[in-house]
């Protein structure tokens, strides 16, 4: 039985400079949409698509499942490995971490499982893909656990969607594990619509000599809060979480991103790009936090914003927590507008102004496309930066 009142009673989670409260978004009701049309535009690939309650895509090689290689849907996890998954779910993110983690927790009716034991080693990058099936007015209420074992080593790419367009909310939850000496790569790209209001709080645990390296495109086209957390517990554990962003029209998107060196000898670097266009907000919130004890460390930070319209608000954010001597530790933020001796050059060069604003914009957010995992990935992400370009004069 949920006690509600016990999740009412919590914060909400904190997002600086960001008002979100009249977003609703502790007030949902969980959707119960299935479908049989699968999304999913590759084939032959190790993967999942999960959209609304349903599978439509799920592929895994037989070396991988006589491995132990888990991949299914959460509720299919829950029933053929009830232990396990009880033992994983909330072992990252606390059930009682904040009143919408906390609703997600009790509320959750589907979502991804990934268990990929110690030594297995993917040549190919894993899909998941997540849906929102926008269509009866509920909300899309997921979990995503992703538990890598020691010396294991896999690039994920990671991508969620709506598909319809009532005006709902979704609130997904993603914990990963990486053991240790774990070599992960994870890749995200949240494109939500436009009539979705949303949450989205990752966070992994890194353990001794692990590596957990992110790279997110935020392209989501409603309001959307978006939490993006590594935990270094362990010694030589390391992190570089990389960042682009765009907004466009009134929307806003607010990012915080922390990694928190705990173990010694450790490093956390996070790299952040915005753009934003119209009326819109984008709002980077970093934060680097060095513990006593976490001698040797390493925690770095660059947040900037690119503003294409005076209209639009822009805020980088960098914090630096910093309780032992024996660390580096640095950080940097900017707000500004397109640098015009790039577009006199590019111009002075026969390139149309529309081009040559596109071309500055796809080189300021250039570090994190090229680091995506595959070619169609980059592709996409490009896509997706030519698509909300659309709307620069709108």
């Amino acid at each position: 039985m949920v006690d509600n009142s016990a999740i009412q009673s919590l914060p909400l989670p904190t997002f600086a400079k960001v008002r979100y409260s009249s977003w609703q978004l502790d007030e949902m009701i969980a959707a119960k949409e299935e479908t049989t049309t699968s999304y999913f535009t590759e084939n032959n690939v190790h993967g999942i698509e999960v959209s609304g309650l349903s599978t439509t895509y799920q592929q895994l090689s037989d070396d991988m499942i006589a491995r132990g290689v888990i991949l299914m849907n959460m509720a299919q996890a829950q029933i053929e490995h009830p232990a396990l998954v009880e033992k994983l779910l909330g072992s990252v993110i606390s059930k009682t971490a904040d009143r919408l983690s906390a609703q997600n927790f009790a509320q959750f009716n589907t979502g991804i499982f990934v268990y990929i034991p110690e030594n297995v080693q993917f040549d190919d990058v894993l899909h998941l893909s997540l849906n929102h099936l926008a269509i009866s007015g509920e909300d899309f209420v997921a979990r995503i656990f992703v538990c890598v074992g020691a010396n294991a080593k896999v690039d994920i790419l990671q991508e969620m969607h709506t598909i319809g367009t009532q005006k709902t909310k979704a609130s997904v939850v993603i914990e990963a594990v990486a053991d240790v000496g774990a070599q992960v790569t994870y890749a995200n790209i949240d494109a939500f619509g436009e009539q979705t209001t949303a949450f989205i709080n990752r966070e992994v645990e890194v353990r001794d000599h692990a590596t957990v390296d992110w790279q997110n495109a935020e392209f989501n086209d409603g309001n959307a809060i978006i939490r993006l957390a590594s935990q270094l517990n362990g010694e030589g554990a390391t992190s570089h979480t990389n960042v682009i962003g765009l907004t466009t029209k009134k929307q806003t998107q607010g990012l915080v991103t922390t990694i928190l060196n705990r173990g010694r000898h450790t490093i956390g670097h996070i790299f952040q790009r915005g753009v934003i266009l119209n009326r819109s907000t984008l709002v980077f919130n970093g934060i680097g936090k060095i513990i006593k004890g976490a001698k040797g460390s390493d925690a770095q930070q660059e947040s900037r914003v690119l503003m294409l319209s005076r209209r639009a608000r822009g805020d980088a954010n960098p914090l630096l927590l910093i309780d032992e001597n024996d660390v580096t530790a640095g950080h940097a933020a900017s707000v500004g507008r397109v640098d015009e001796n790039q577009m006199y050059y590019l111009m002075s060069r026969g390139i149309s102004e529309q081009v040559a604003r596109k071309l500055v914009i796809r080189g300021f957010m250039g570090e994190v496309l090229a680091k995506m995992p595959t070619k169609a990935a980059q592709r996409q992400v490009v896509e997706e930066i030519e698509r909300k370009l659309r709307h620069e004069d709108d």
